[in-house]
């Protein structure tokens, strides 16, 4: 018999999270998550499922009625997306414009459609021209799907422009907002957007290992009218629907589908509920005036940023590494020296920039008093 391992309990440090996530939890949310279990077909706790709906819906700013957290995290809510809406032989319009485009890419190809790749420059937002020339070119193309906020190179794309081009093209649109959700203006309904999926570890400052995600009615009405079945059988919105919403024919009954993680969406209720306390509009100042401090104290150590001002992530700061700076050697002397952990520089970007988030939670002044000192410190 294999021998029982000698295993001391886990203990982690405090440390302060400012890389691209995951970003620091809420002392309210992580008490929430610590909440006695019940059964995820409790009534207490479908009735807090549908509070947790209703969250979702204004985090998003929606009222569709297909909103939910998917049991996983933000990759699968992009999967999600695409499984369930893009039908083998489809055409897609995919913006790359870093990291999270080119997952979109692979996403389409593997449920065997054709990704019709429109490049732009890492560190700059997806160009509505370029997309425009795109949908013209290919009349065909049944969607358009882009990343709001690119985590990768701290890029803000215009959602609501590449929506309306989507829209006057006959195409859904597939919108990646997993860095964008609680931390900039996002506006589900009134942008038009189709289908959306976001993270709970980035600005709503939760614990890690859900997706948030939202259908229009237009897009309810496409994965209805499939001639195929759904790639994925744990992602099959028709199915999981059936738990968070109920069987309307059945007095609106709760259908199992899956364990859900009863104790994280405890947390995510948690985590939103303190945002619709907040405000939307003050959460998204609040990013931003964070973000104004951040730049102005990284600027007067002599970085440079990534991305432009008009068109910069107030949550996700990449910033250009110093020539002769050794990269991996300033993280690891902030990890260990000041608890302080922010983000390498991701595909094109690698070795090349560092990322520091300034989400949810993260989003304080004493955040950004300590990363501009042990900045400071560490580069000296």
């Amino acid at each position: 018999m294999l021998a029982a391992p000698k295993v001391t309990p886990f203990n982690p440090p405090r440390r302060v999270l400012m890389g691209p996530g995951p970003s620091d939890v809420y002392p309210e949310v992580l008490a929430a998550q610590a909440r006695p279990t019940i059964g995820h077909l409790d009534p207490l706790f479908v009735g807090m499922m549908d509070e947790l709906k209703a969250l979702i819906q204004y985090a998003f700013q929606t009222e569709n009625a297909m909103t939910l957290a998917v049991s996983a995290p933000g990759s699968a809510g992009m999967e999600t997306c695409f499984v369930n809406l893009v039908e083998p032989g489809e055409k897609v319009i995919v913006c790359r414009n870093g990291v999270f485009g080119e997952r979109m890419r692979q996403n389409v190809e593997r449920v065997d459609a054709t990704a019709v790749v429109v490049d732009n420059e890492w560190g700059t937002p997806v160009s509505l021209s370029d997309v425009e020339a795109a949908l013209k070119a290919h009349p065909d193309a049944k969607f358009l799907a882009f990343v709001h906020a690119e985590t990768s190179t701290g890029a803000l794309s215009d959602a609501k422009g590449l929506c309306q081009l989507a829209k006057a093209h006959g195409c859904l649109s597939i919108v990646d907002a997993v860095t964008s959700l609680g931390g900039v203006e996002l506006r589900v309904d009134e942008w038009g957007i189709d289908a959306i999926y976001s993270g709970s570890q980035k600005c709503l400052s939760c614990v890690p290992g859900l997706s948030p995600v939202s259908f229009s009615p237009a897009a309810v009405e496409k994965l209805k009218a499939r001639k195929t079945p759904v790639q994925s059988w744990f992602l099959d919105q028709s199915l999981v629907m059936g738990y968070w919403s109920g069987d309307q024919d059945a007095g609106g009954k709760r259908s199992y589908h899956h364990t859900a993680p009863v104790n994280a969406l405890y947390a995510l209720h948690e985590s939103l509920r303190l945002l619709a306390e907040e405000g939307l509009e003050n959460a998204w100042a609040r990013h931003q005036s964070m973000h104004g401090l951040l730049r102005d104290g990284l600027e007067n150590l002599g970085l440079k940023f990534v991305v432009e001002e008009s068109s910069r992530l107030p949550q996700l700061n990449a910033v250009y590494i110093p020539e002769g700076v050794d990269d991996g050697a300033v993280r690891k002397q902030l990890l260990e020296n000041y608890n302080l952990e922010i983000g390498a520089g991701l595909g094109a970007l690698a070795g090349k920039a560092w990322r520091i988030g300034l989400m949810g939670f993260g989003a304080r002044r004493e955040n950004v008093a300590l990363c501009l000192r042990a900045l400071e410190e560490v580069l000296r």
